[in-house]
């Protein structure tokens, strides 16, 4: 993407926020119905395996897609651009710390492209979430779409997501150990440093996907709603760009480089 054909793009948006803004200023209600409420459509006999967020499954492709757009947008060439300059220094940065934090030289690669790819799907949900955009929840009447009034809706926002991610590191991380180790030295290390330890030692490794999953989700909802309950005290307009950049760009990038990063250090203590 040219310079000028992004700055095009920055102004259009920006012309499109104001005139949105203006809308939701002079002619709709803002009121918090519905808040922290998800759309949830049941099917089958429902139950815990019979549900799904939509806007989740939505969102997730659409992350997707603007991750293969970007990818198809950096040409790698002999005399690096600026912009592949950036794509290298954030690999070359996140693979100085996979090679200082997992001893074994065979799993780096594999833990290197798990974590950036964990963090190249927060960011983009998270920074979404910083973002004027479409949301909806369910309401008494039914489902309310809120246009421009909210964010877009960040995946990250979801529990099942984020604890979905963390159990994949916490199965990841023990079958990393048990090819690394072999499965005795796997199991011995479960009772380390004494026998008496190994209950303790298993609720250690329960606990690391759910703080894990529960630190991001906490962030990002924690987030979200705050922004909300402030714009609609001081009605919706200006004052929430300054509040989405802060919770939905600045904590966002925060928090899924904080994922990443503990996804690297869980495989690598494992490994140890």
């Amino acid at each position: 993407m040219t310079t000028e054909r992004l700055k095009n793009m920055t102004i259009f948006f920006f012309i499109l926020y104001i005139g949105l803004g203006l809308v939701n200023l002079f002619i709709f209600e803002m009121n918090l119905e519905g808040v922290g409420q998800s759309w949830i459509v049941s099917f089958g006999k429902g139950g815990f395996f019979g549900q799904i967020n939509p806007m989740t499954l939505i969102m997730s492709f659409s992350v997707m897609f603007i991750l293969l757009l970007f990818a198809r947008s950096v040409k790698f060439e002999r005399i690096p651009g600026r912009l592949q300059a950036a794509v290298e220094s954030f690999f070359d940065f996140f693979w100085e710390i996979t090679e200082e934090v997992v001893p074994n030289p065979k799993y780096r690669k594999h833990t290197f492209v798990i974590a950036t790819t964990f963090f190249l799907y927060i960011v983009v949900s998270n920074v979404l979430g910083g973002i004027p955009g479409i949301n909806v929840v369910p309401i008494a009447d039914g489902l309310k779409v809120q246009l421009f009034t909210d964010t877009w809706y960040p995946p990250t926002s979801d529990l099942n997501v984020n604890l979905t991610y963390a159990i994949m590191v916490l199965i990841i991380s023990h079958f990393f150990a048990i090819r690394s180790k072999g499965i005795g030295k796997w199991f011995k290390s479960l009772l380390e440093p004494n026998p008496i330890m190994f209950p303790i030692n298993i609720v250690s490794e329960i606990a690391k996907p759910i703080s894990h999953s529960f630190r991001l989700y906490g962030n990002v909802v924690g987030g979200g709603m705050l922004v909300l309950i402030i714009s609609s005290l001081i009605k919706y307009f200006v004052m929430p760009v300054f509040l989405w950049a802060i919770f939905g760009w600045f904590f966002g990038i925060i928090q899924a480089f904080v994922f990443s990063l503990l996804t690297i250090v869980y495989i690598g203590t494992m490994l140890d």
